[in-house]
């Protein structure tokens, strides 16, 4: 009975100790996502450019984009089996070289915590 206590307030708190990345406003989102537009496409027609279309990247695996030449660090994430979690693209989009180092992508990032969840809202529509 002890250890199901604990397990729920481990739970419990867990889920308070993460980043609330869904309230994200996707309108804003796609401001936001104007920088990105450079080098990254979304929607029906989108296609690689500089960097690979973002259509279904919520919940996928990294580096799997039809078409696109990934740096060997992005292959070593997707070998690894590492997913773009919301958290995982809150963190990439904050500092994308902290995360995987030695990719190619040369944006600095954005600081902003409310622009990042602002962008991954607008992410979640293309899937």
């Amino acid at each position: 009975m002890r250890r199901l206590k604990i397990t729920v307030l481990a739970t419990a708190l867990a889920c308070f100790a993460t980043p609330a990345l869904a309230d994200g406003d996707a309108e804003k989102g796609e401001k936001v996502f104007r920088k990105c537009k450079a080098c990254h496409a979304v929607g029906e027609d989108a296609k690689n450019k500089v960097g690979p279309q973002l259509n279904g990247i919520v919940g996928a695996t990294v580096g799997m984009v039809e078409d696109f030449k990934y740096s060997d660090a992005f292959k070593e994430k997707s070998a690894e089996g590492m997913v773009w979690s919301e958290d995982n693209l809150d963190a990439y989009l904050k500092k994308p070289k902290d995360l995987i180092p030695g990719t190619k992508m040369t944006f600095a990032g954005l600081r902003k915590d409310d622009e990042r969840e602002d962008v991954i809202a607008y992410l979640k529509q293309f899937e």
